[in-house]
Parts: C-alpha cells; structure tokens; sequence
C-alpha cells in the first residue's frame, strides 16, 4: 500500500465536479443541519463517558438520527461497540483520555458512509484513499479543528498554525478523485462550503452547517 509522505510527488489527475449538481446537494444538507448543534441533554446517559453506552450516544449523534441509530460504532479502543444495519460507521477521531471525553466536540465524532470509512481509515493510518467512489461524512458535533492546509494538525489549537479552524456542526465530501474539487475556494471564513488539505490525497469538501463557528466566532462572516 502507498503511504502519504511528499505531496510533491503525489499526482491525481481527473474530471471537475459538476457545480450544478453539487450546488443542489449542498442546499439539501445545509437544510438538515438546522437545530442540529450540541444543545441541552439531549439523551446523553448518566455515568462514565468511557462506557460504551456514553460513547455510542456520544458518536452516533454525530449524525441525523435516521443514520446514527442504524450504524455501527467503534469504540475508541478500535472494538466494535455495536453492529449497524445501514452500511454507516460512527466513531471518534481523536484518542480518548482517562476517564472519557467530557463531551462530544471532545471526541470529534464522525459517521461515514461506505467510501468515506474507507477514507478515514487511510487518513488515520497515513495511507492513500483507495475509495469506489466519492463519501459522505457527518460531524455534528463539530471537531476540535485543523490546519486548513496541513494534513494531521487535528487538534493542535496552540501549537501557531496559520490557518487554524475549529468546526462546529458540518458534513464532508469526500472525493474518490481529489483534483475533481479544483476551482472550489479554500476560503473558511465566508460561510460557504471550502476545499479542506487541498493539493493532497485527503483534499475534502468542507459543508458548514448551521452553528459552524460557534466554536471560533473570529472566523464567522458576522464579524468581518
């Protein structure tokens, strides 16, 4: 298997996406991200946020609930929390400390379709995508934010980078071609969706969804 390590010599040819058929997608989703922020209780259970009740609560909100109740969850140990029936995959994207997350922005959980966990499992091994198509992904619960241009940055808020954006609610496309996103802005401080690592293997389509910067209010287009 390939390993992403010199972008420079990471070639990826292939089609632009088609902006009339994107465009229609994007309006649907935004819609669903209405009210869908880390608000009140919301069914969290009572105890350990280590258990893997906690987590299963914690990760499958990550998405609508017409795909989070029907996925499987990965606990943040790599085990099996519960087997889905709807090919989606819930999980956390970061390493969960001593005694649990305290909350779900903590654990930056994602649920991916079939494309897209083929994705994250390359992203996290440091591998190249070898996807059968473009994925879909959910983070409603936000991520604890990234180097807009710099792949595995995940959660390095203080460490100075440039480009730093801490997500609230959105979802991701994730291209099997990744140059089919050239000519999409990398631009996260208007609101619109933007190209997240472009010009690498892990470029990404970025859809912020309502509440997106609640969690880096500098960045918002409110306070240009």
């Amino acid at each position: 298997m390939k390993r992403y390590t010199d972008l420079n010599k990471i070639i990826i040819g292939g089609k632009m996406i088609k902006k009339l058929s994107v465009t229609a997608v994007l309006f649907s989703l935004i819609s669903c991200g209405a009210n869908m922020s880390e608000t009140g209780n919301n069914g969290e259970p009572e105890g350990s946020h280590a258990s893997a009740e906690w987590q299963i609560w914690a990760y499958t909100t990550a998405a609508p609930d017409f795909i989070g109740d029907f996925a499987t969850v990965i606990g943040a140990d790599g085990s099996v929390l519960r087997e889905g029936t709807n090919g989606w995959r819930c999980e956390t994207f970061m390493t969960m400390p001593e005694g649990g997350f305290e909350k779900p922005h903590d654990a930056a959980p994602a649920c991916s379709d079939k494309n897209s966990v083929a994705w994250a499992n390359a992203y996290k091994a440091g591998t190249i995508p070898e996807m059968e198509g473009d994925g879909w992904m959910w983070m409603i619960h936000g991520d604890l934010g990234v180097d807009n241009f710099t792949v595995g940055t995940d959660g390095q808020k203080d460490m100075g980078h440039a480009h730093f954006i801490e997500s609230g609610p959105h979802m991701m496309l994730m291209p099997k071609d990744p140059s089919s996103l050239e000519g999409q802005s990398t631009d996260y401080t208007t609101g619109a969706p933007y190209v997240m690592f472009k010009g690498t293997p892990y470029a990404h389509l970025m859809i912020p969804l309502v509440d997106y910067y609640s969690y880096q209010p500098q960045s918002s287009p409110n306070n240009k």
